[in-house]
């Protein structure tokens, strides 16, 4: 997951600057459409608006939390990614995933915690790596609303386990 973070950041760094010194170029229009190993493949792409907003699980959250799905994963990846948006105060439950997380922290001001350590503020441009079965959770502000883009890949189908909620009395720690 840490690698996929990686890689997603530096071929984004690496485009931008191919673009800025021109030396980005296209295939001549005689080369077959395809990828890589000259499969005819073609690019997906997810409209903004797209996909329907979800309201968090009550079972998974306290608290207002809107899910806008990004994309989901697609045969060889078991990478989905979503925009979460947590109301003040609100928080997911204790959770893990088996392969790990990577959130972007786009809007707001929010908390995170990984068991048995402090509570930690988030803002906007922070990037989170929560590796793999840390139990952890995260969630808005008191006072703020917060936006992240959460990155997970699955394993046997499944990106996250779910635990008890968050108390009152963690979550204000």
């Amino acid at each position: 997951m840490k690698m996929i973070a990686t890689a997603i950041m530096s071929l984004t760094l690496g485009a931008s600057a191919l673009a800025q010194t021109g030396a980005a170029r296209t295939a001549p229009a005689s080369s077959p459409p395809g990828n890589a190993n000259g499969n005819p493949a073609a690019m997906v792409i997810a409209r903004a608006g797209s996909q329907a907003s979800t309201k968090g699980p009550a079972q998974n959250f306290t608290g207002s939390v809107r899910v806008d799905p990004l994309f989901g994963a697609r045969a060889p990846s078991a990478v989905s990614g979503g925009a979460v948006t947590f109301e003040p105060g609100a928080r997911s439950a204790w959770h893990t995933h088996p392969l790990g997380q990577v959130l972007v922290v786009t809007a707001g001001a929010g908390r995170i915690q990984q068991w048995g350590s402090a509570v930690e503020q988030i803002r906007p441009g922070d990037v989170i790596w929560t590796p793999p079965g840390v139990k952890h959770w995260h969630g808005a502000a008191p006072t703020t609303a917060v936006t992240h883009i959460a990155i997970q890949e699955s394993a046997n189908g499944k990106n996250v386990e779910w635990m008890e909620k968050v108390s009152d009395e963690q979550y204000a720690e």
